[in-house]
Order: structure tokens, then sequence, then C-alpha cells
């Protein structure tokens, strides 16, 4: 019998263009129920696919306290969540229900 080997399955290895951030934060705040944390988690994905480094220093923030606020296990505070969005070269819009 032949062993069949895998890996864990990380999103932000196939977060490649910011067309496909936006699509994919879009839809996790679609889904999201309106958890923040989950919507948080998903920025997460995101700068970690960019570089969680450079994204908490465009942002001016410490790497620490990104991680921690994008973990997923926090609600972020909606200026850091501007802040990041901003960083990430993304923009938040709102449209009629």
């Amino acid at each position: 019998m032949t062993k069949t080997s895998t890996a864990a399955y990380d999103v932000a290895d196939h977060l490649r263009t910011r067309e496909e951030m936006a699509a994919y934060l879009e839809a996790s705040i679609e889904e999201s129920g309106g958890d923040a944390a989950f919507v948080a988690k998903a920025l997460g994905d995101i700068a970690r696919a960019r570089g969680m480094a450079q994204v908490a220093s465009d942002a001016g923030l410490s790497r620490e306290s990104l991680y921690k606020a994008l973990s997923g296990e926090r609600n972020p505070t909606f200026e850091t969540v501007l802040r990041v969005v901003d960083a990430l070269g993304l923009k938040l819009r709102a449209e009629a229900a």
C-alpha cells in the first residue's frame, strides 16, 4: 500500500494579486455573519500573503500587535482594520443591501 502525504492548506499561499485579495476579503465579509474575528482572520491571511512585517510597517503597527489583532481570536479596532486595509492597497466599500 502506498502512503499518501498531505500538506496543510494555507490560503495565503494562493493570494497573489490585489484582485484576489479583494475578492477573498469580500467573500469573507459576506460569509462572516457579523463575526468581526472571522473578518480579522481573513485580513490576517491577506497580510501574511503580502508579508506581515511589511504590512505592519506600512500600517504603522508592530508586527507582533498585528499578528495578535488579526489572529481571529480578537476583534481589532476599526482604526486597525482601516490602517491594515489601506496598507494592503485595498478599499472598503458599502452598497445598499
